[in-house]
This record gives structure tokens, C-alpha cells and sequence, in this order.
């Protein structure tokens, strides 16, 4: 197995902590190797969520994953956030945190999506010298997720593998290599997703994601809403048979079934990871 640069183990095969399953993870403490929040839904927050999450924290590893950090927006960082997830990171021992490569607002203003950024020079010095701070303040490794993006900016000078691999070198930083947003961009602009995988050095990259998505036929739609399609664990096997495995999370946000079925199409990743394992004895 290639290791990653941080030298973070591999987690193995894990899911979001909803609240819709939180009974059913305290009641039948169900053999998933790990949870993923959403950082912001326990930073203000006290009362039943916060000793929910004490609770599955003592037996199941966490990764933090947020969506509000706006890694490149032109406003100033955030420090009250960033303070408050750093202490919600040592409170569980999160081993890594991760955010978007992307902007949610402007004059101070959440517009609570995630906002595409142009790939130039300009952009990427900026959002470097972000993340060099962020990473300073937090004392662990920031994984930025690649978007899914509906439109692109005129102005951009490179591929959006491209950027993400000058980021990552000029800031330090790692990759949460999300496999459905690749997909869903690839369809969406016309680029080859197999040769943005290529693109992106293996030891850069923390763990993957991988989801459902929604087809409008003329578009695709990252809504995290149903089964990962055959195209997307394709990918995710292409990209398995470079690091030799990695730390994976199968997102559902939208009509979440019951735990067991997310919980099957967590465990379908083994079949993808299998196949390398069989080649690598073959």
C-alpha cells in the first residue's frame, strides 16, 4: 500500500454520523470502521448531539469534514471558526480535517453553498497562503475536497487537477479525493475523469469519498441522495489500484435509508479494494 505523506493510517471503510442513525449506532454498536461529521453541526452546539458525539467518539475514529471554512473567499479567515474547530478536532481526536476548495460567501455573508473558484495564478497564491495558516492554527493536516462544479470560469488558466496539485505542493496541504465529484465534473464539462486521476500524486491524498448523485440528462447533480453508480466505483477502483487502498466514506445527506443500507453500500468499496489485492497475490 502507498502511504500517504502524513503517514495517517487507513481507517478503512466508514459513513456520516446522522442523527437519523444515532439510535441505532448506540443501541447495536454496528462494525463499521469509522464516522465523518459535519464540523459545523457540533461547534455551537451543547446538550444531546454533543454527548452523542463523546459517545460514538470512544469507540469509533471521526473525521472532520467541513463546509463553511470558505478556504477561497478574499474575506478575512475566520479565526473564531477555526478556533472552535481545533478544539472540537483535540476533543475527538479527529486525525484529519477536511474542507472544500471552493468560497461560501462574501462581506461576511454564508450563502450556505460551496462556490467554485477560478484556476489561475492569482487564485492559487491566495488560497495557499490560506491554507498554510489554517494548517498552522488547527496542528493537523487540511484535506481539501475537489468540488463538483456546474460552470467554469473564463478567466482560468489550467485544469482544475492542475490547481489542486500546485496547492498541494505550495501549501502542504492533502486531498480529499472525492470520486463522485470527479465524475460528476468530467460529465458535466466534458474532461476525461481516468486522466484527472492520473493527475494526482497518491501520496497527497487522504481519503476518498464516493456518493450518489442525481442525472438531469443534459447535467449531473452532486446531491448525495442515492447509490453510487457503476461509472463512479470504476473510478474508485482506478484510483484503489494506484495507492493500494485508502481511508474511504460513502456520503448519503438526502432521503437517508435506514443505517443497514447505507451501511451494505459502504461495504460494496471491499469488492473494488479486493480486486487489487488479488491482482498484487496473482
Amino acid at each position: 500500500m502507498s502511504q500517504n505523506r502524513w503517514k495517517i493510517r487507513n481507517l478503512g471503510l466508514g459513513m456520516g454520523l446522522r442523527t437519523v442513525h444515532y439510535s441505532h449506532i448506540l443501541e447495536s454498536r454496528p462494525a463499521i470502521d469509522f464516522f465523518e461529521i459535519i464540523s459545523e453541526n457540533y461547534m455551537d452546539v451543547d446538550g444531546r448531539p454533543m454527548w452523542m458525539l463523546d459517545q460514538v467518539a470512544e469507540r469509533y475514529p471521526i473525521i472532520m469534514h467541513g463546509v463553511s471554512m470558505s478556504i477561497g473567499s478574499t474575506d478575512p479567515l475566520n479565526m473564531d471558526y477555526l478556533l472552535k474547530l481545533k478544539a472540537l478536532a483535540r476533543r475527538i481526536d479527529a486525525p484529519m480535517v477536511s474542507d472544500h476548495l471552493c468560497f461560501t460567501g462574501v462581506a461576511g455573508r454564508n450563502v450556505h453553498d460551496l462556490l467554485p473558484v477560478p484556476y489561475d495564478e492569482k487564485t492559487l497564491r491566495h488560497v495557499a497562503q490560506r491554507v498554510k495558516q489554517v494548517q498552522e492554527i488547527l496542528e493537523r493536516p487540511l484535506m481539501l475536497e475537489n468540488p463538483s462544479t456546474y460552470l467554469e470560469f473564463k478567466t482560468s488558466t489550467m485544469t482544475e487537477p492542475e490547481f489542486m496539485v500546485r496547492l498541494m505542493e505550495e501549501a502542504d496541504c492533502g486531498m480529499l479525493l472525492d470520486v463522485n465529484n470527479v465524475y460528476v465534473s468530467a460529465r458535466n464539462h466534458g474532461f476525461d475523469a481516468a486522466a484527472y486521476l492520473e493527475a494526482i500524486p497518491v501520496d497527497r491524498i487522504g481519503y476518498h469519498h464516493l456518493a450518489g448523485h442525481t442525472d438531469k440528462g443534459t447535467h449531473l447533480l452532486d446531491t448525495h441522495s442515492d447509490f453510487v453508480v457503476p461509472g463512479v466505483w470504476d473510478l474508485y477502483e482506478r484510483i484503489s489500484n494506484r495507492t493500494g487502498g485508502r481511508t474511504t466514506l460513502v456520503e448519503w445527506d438526502e432521503n437517508i435509508p435506514a443505517f443497514e443500507v447505507v451501511h451494505a453500500e459502504v461495504l460494496k468499496a471491499r469488492q473494488y479494494l479486493a480486486k487489487k489485492v488479488h491482482a498484487q497475490v496473482a
